[in-house]
C-alpha cells in the first residue's frame, strides 16, 4: 500500500513528522508528480506500507488517500472529541464515506448528507445517525431539528462554494469547520460578525502525515475501518470511470486495475 503524499524527506517539517507541511510536498498522480494512472509507478521506499495477506490490492488502493485525508481533518485539525456531533457533507464521496467511519469510530454522533435515497441509506449503514437529502431538504433547518437547535461541533466540508454557506449555518457556537476541497468552486463569502460572535473556527486541511496513515491502517487491517469500493474498471476504461464520477452515481471509491 502506498502513502500517497511525498515530501523531500530532509526539511524540518519532514524530519519532525509533519511531511504534509513540506514546501516540496507532492501527491502521487497530481500536479508535478505523475503516475497515478500508470501501470507502474516509482515512489520513495519510505512510502511503502506492507499489508497483511488478507487485505486485497483493491481495498488497499481504496484506503490511503481518502482515509488519510479524513483522519487528518477530523482527528488532527478538528481535534474531534468523543460525544461531539459531526456533519459530513456528500456521504457518497471517498472522503465522505471515510469521515463517517472515522467519526463514528471515535465516539461521535454523525449526521450525513447525500443527494439520493439510496446513498442516504448507505450512509446510515456506515454509521450515520441521521441523514439529510441536500437536494430536497433544508440542510441547516433539518440539522438544527436533529440537534434541538444547537448545531454540530464539527463540519467536514469538501464541496466548496455550493455548500459553504449552509455548512457555516450548521455549526454550533464555538464549532469548527474543516475543509479540504473545493469541487464546486473556491469562492466563499463570510460574515465576519458571525465568525467572531459565534466564536467559530475555520480550519484548512491538506492530505495528512505518514504517521496518521499508519495509525488509521491499524484499524483498517483489524477490519474496523473499511473502504467502500463502488466499482472497479480496467485501466483501459478509465474514461468510463470518469463518466461515472461526473454523473455522481458512485458511492465510495472507483478503482482502476492494471
Amino acid at each position: 500500500m502506498l502513502q500517497p503524499g511525498i515530501g523531500c524527506g530532509h526539511c524540518v517539517a519532514c524530519l519532525s513528522g509533519r511531511d504534509n507541511e513540506c514546501a516540496r510536498y507532492e501527491v502521487l498522480g497530481y500536479q508535478n508528480r505523475p503516475g497515478g494512472y500508470a501501470e507502474f509507478v516509482t515512489v520513495p521506499i519510505a512510502n511503502l506500507i506492507p499489508i497483511p495477506d488478507r487485505i486485497d490490492f483493491v481495498a488497499a488502493a481504496a484506503f490511503p488517500l481518502t482515509f488519510l485525508t479524513a483522519w487528518h481533518m477530523l482527528i488532527t485539525r478538528a481535534n474531534l472529541q468523543r460525544g461531539e456531533d459531526v456533519l459530513v457533507l456528500a456521504a457518497g464521496s471517498g472522503v465522505g464515506q471515510a469521515a463517517i467511519q472515522i467519526a463514528r469510530r471515535h465516539g461521535a454522533r454523525v449526521f450525513a448528507t447525500a443527494g439520493t435515497d439510496d446513498k442516504l441509506a448507505r450512509a446510515r449503514q456506515l454509521g450515520a445517525s441521521e441523514v439529510i437529502n441536500h437536494t430536497t431538504q433544508d440542510l441547516p433547518a433539518k440539522l438544527r431539528e436533529f440537534t434541538n437547535g444547537r448545531g454540530v461541533d464539527v463540519v467536514v466540508e469538501h464541496v466548496g462554494t455550493a455548500t459553504w454557506d449552509r455548512s457555516l449555518r450548521c455549526l454550533a457556537r464555538s464549532g469548527r469547520l474543516v475543509t479540504c476541497g473545493a469541487t464546486t468552486g473556491y469562492d466563499a463569502k463570510l460574515d465576519l460578525r458571525v465568525l467572531f460572535v459565534r466564536q467559530l473556527s475555520l480550519l484548512g486541511s491538506y492530505m495528512g502525515r505518514k504517521a496518521e496513515l499508519l495509525r488509521a491502517a491499524q484499524f483498517f487491517f483489524a477490519g474496523e475501518l473499511r473502504p467502500v469500493v463502488d466499482r472497479t474498471y480496467p485501466l483501459a476504461d478509465a474514461a468510463d470511470a470518469h463518466r461515472r464520477l461526473e454523473s455522481r452515481e458512485q458511492f465510495g471509491k472507483i478503482i482502476l486495475t492494471a
